[in-house]
């Protein structure tokens, strides 16, 4: 039993997250690359919201959603 938790430790630490030992070796060199995975994920987010905002504009504009109070008869 002993030998398969010292598997999971190997395949975490030496397979898993060897991209961000690979990553925190470049935070000394240059804070810019060091941070370029934050910087993706920033500019995917960003893209994701003004992609879901013009969808909301679209249907907004062409009445397709259900506005009648019926929905929700508590309100």
């Amino acid at each position: 039993m002993k030998d398969f938790f010292y598997a999971i430790e190997d395949l975490f630490v030496n397979i898993l997250f060897a991209p961000f030992d690979a990553l925190r070796a470049l935070e000394l060199e240059n804070w810019w690359t060091a941070n370029m995975l934050s910087w993706i994920f920033i500019i995917i987010g960003i893209v994701a919201m003004v992609y879901w905002m013009l969808q909301l504009k679209k249907f907004n504009a062409n009445n397709e959603e259900d506005k009648s109070v019926t929905s929700h008869s508590y309100l």
